[in-house]
């Protein structure tokens, strides 16, 4: 997993309407990176739900929220539209970026051959991660939410 003081890895992914984001278009911003192994699957509904329901305190604070994971845009679309999510979803299809970020997941529900995306959560600022956190090894450990929102009002 990369490190704080690592520089971030730069990616350009399709959201939900199937539009190119790209992390460096995001360069002014404080950053939240919120990997997610799958939409539909219960700990990653309560994530996302859970960074919804803090959304408006992370746009306060100037952060963006991106959830990434490798499902579709259509999964993730239907994910968004279910639980009213606010943020954009991004769909890392060749599993370039949760391999970048050495989050890359295998045999999530001992489906042998199946990679997806660990639960992690970066904070990037000025193009450099300032918070890593990784759900080692168990991706139905959820992130500590108010560490995330405090780290980012001391940022």
């Amino acid at each position: 997993m990369l490190n704080v003081n690592d520089t971030a890895p730069n990616f350009k992914l399709k959201n939900t309407k199937k539009d190119d984001i790209t992390l460096s278009d995001f360069s002014d911003k404080v950053v939240v990176l919120a990997f997610y192994p799958g939409a539909f699957t219960g700990v990653c509904d309560t994530e996302m739900c859970t960074l919804q329901d803090n959304l408006n305190s992370f746009n306060d604070l100037g952060a963006t929220v991106f959830g990434i994971s490798v499902d579709s845009p259509w999964a993730n679309a239907g994910f968004a539209s279910k639980y009213n999510l606010e943020f954009d979803l991004l769909s890392d299809l060749d599993r370039s970026t949760v391999t970048d970020y050495d989050v890359l997941f295998k045999g999530l529900g001992g489906i042998e051959g199946y990679t997806c995306a660990n639960r992690a959560v970066f904070i990037i600022q000025n193009g450099m991660i300032k918070y890593a956190w990784q759900a080692e090894p168990n991706p139905g450990v959820e992130p500590n939410y108010e560490e995330i929102k405090s780290f980012i009002e001391n940022l």
